[in-house]
């Protein structure tokens, strides 16, 4: 990439799923423009090392993910996540099973509560609390219909009141 990008066919070289060492040996290879983590409110472990490397470096950072792929939306259950078809990839992932499972869950109950009182959607909860990181550039939001476009659309627009904040930074330590 580094070489694409002396020979100017590469304008900008981004990242995903890098920790802050592997940003760091890159670093004298070629300038990382933008870094694409997993980041939600079920998967934090980026804020530690990694998203002080990148406000530090100046890398842009593209966050997926960010309502836990589908956890935080207000309509995932216990029985509906049982019952998840099995050739769905969520029911093999560690954030829809024990002991993440009953974790998560509770976030996403905070979440429901928080925007119940704000009449938000979860969605936009979830959604304005990523892009309320000042190290976060931008989240990738999967979308398959036009209603859910109107269920996150809001948070581009929503300033998370400081009391909701905090109750969501410490929803994941049940």
């Amino acid at each position: 990439m580094a070489e694409l990008q002396k020979e100017g066919k590469v304008r900008w070289i981004g990242v995903s799923n890098f920790n802050a060492a592997q940003m760091e040996r890159i670093a004298p290879i070629a300038r990382i423009t933008s870094l694409q983590p997993p980041y939600s409110l079920m998967r934090r472990e980026i804020e530690a090392e990694v998203l002080p490397y990148t406000k530090e470096h100046n890398i842009g950072v593209l966050a997926y993910s960010p309502m836990g792929s589908g956890m935080l939306t207000g309509a995932m259950s216990r029985d509906r996540i049982a019952n998840l078809p099995s050739d769905d990839w969520r029911t093999r992932s560690v954030h829809f099973q024990e002991p993440l499972l009953t974790r998560n869950l509770g976030i996403a109950d905070k979440v429901i509560e928080i925007a119940k009182r704000t009449g938000k959607t979860p969605s936009e909860i979830a959604l304005a609390w990523v892009l309320s990181n000042p190290a976060v550039t931008a989240a990738i939001v999967g979308i398959r219909s036009a209603e859910q476009v109107a269920g996150v659309i809001g948070a581009l627009s929503y300033d998370l009141d400081p009391e909701s904040r905090q109750e969501l930074d410490h929803s994941n330590n049940r």
